[in-house]
């Protein structure tokens, strides 16, 4: 089985979402023996935005030039990792409401016609199914109890439509909100999240693996 953790806080060690996304990873390889793991760091091992000379894969275009070979083989190194991985584990804070801007960089790397997913005549059909997601989110306020949070948030949503869209089915999210409301809510954040971290790798335990249901 193969895991893939990404990383897209820009904060380092103060990070929650890093915090979040090592303990799933660590939970996971402890219940599944054997779990090589790939490490991605979108801080620190930047994706560029995307850029007339990184569109190669949308066009459909041979590359003309050596800066569209570069752009067009880093989406390529990308788009194979992220397919041969059974497993992905995303550490994404919210940062205006959103995600990362290097972790939508990596995402916009993905979403290739043909080999994520493709249109038909009934539209668009995800090719990246059977893996299971798993989402470490932090947060500074709380934004899942109420309609107005809810509909501030272009977090979990956007992940889970980009995601859905890419034909994954098993996306598990773990939320740590509140985390800069203080001391306390902070503290049980973080045990809440610590806690839904065990609970979706026992219950991930007790189910077949990824690799034998393939």
């Amino acid at each position: 089985m193969k895991l893939l953790h990404i990383d897209s806080a820009i904060t380092g060690d103060q990070s929650v979402s890093r915090q979040l996304s090592a303990q799933a990873v660590a939970a996971w390889v402890a219940s599944h023996p054997g779990t090589q793991v790939q490490y991605l760091d979108l801080a620190s091992d930047v994706v560029p935005h995307l850029s007339a000379d990184a569109l190669g894969f949308r066009t459909g275009q041979a590359a003309a030039t050596e800066a569209q070979r570069r752009e067009n083989a880093l989406s390529e190194a990308l788009v194979t990792q992220f397919l041969a991985a059974d497993v992905v584990v995303i550490g994404a804070p919210l940062y205006n409401f959103t995600i990362p801007t290097q972790l939508k960089a990596w995402i916009d790397r993905l979403a290739q016609a043909g080999r994520t997913f493709k249109y038909t005549d009934k539209g668009a059909v995800g090719l990246a199914g059977g893996k299971t997601v798993i989402v470490a989110l932090s947060r500074g306020g709380v934004y899942s109890s109420s309609e107005g949070g809810r509909a501030m948030e272009h977090q979990e949503t956007y992940l889970q439509t980009v995601l859905g869209f890419f034909g994954i089915t098993d996306v598990r999210f773990v939320r740590a909100e509140g985390v800069a409301m203080g001391p306390e809510p902070r503290a049980k954040a973080l045990a809440d999240a610590e806690g839904e971290i065990r609970r979706q790798t026992a219950a991930a335990a007790n189910q077949p693996s990824v690799a034998q249901v393939a």
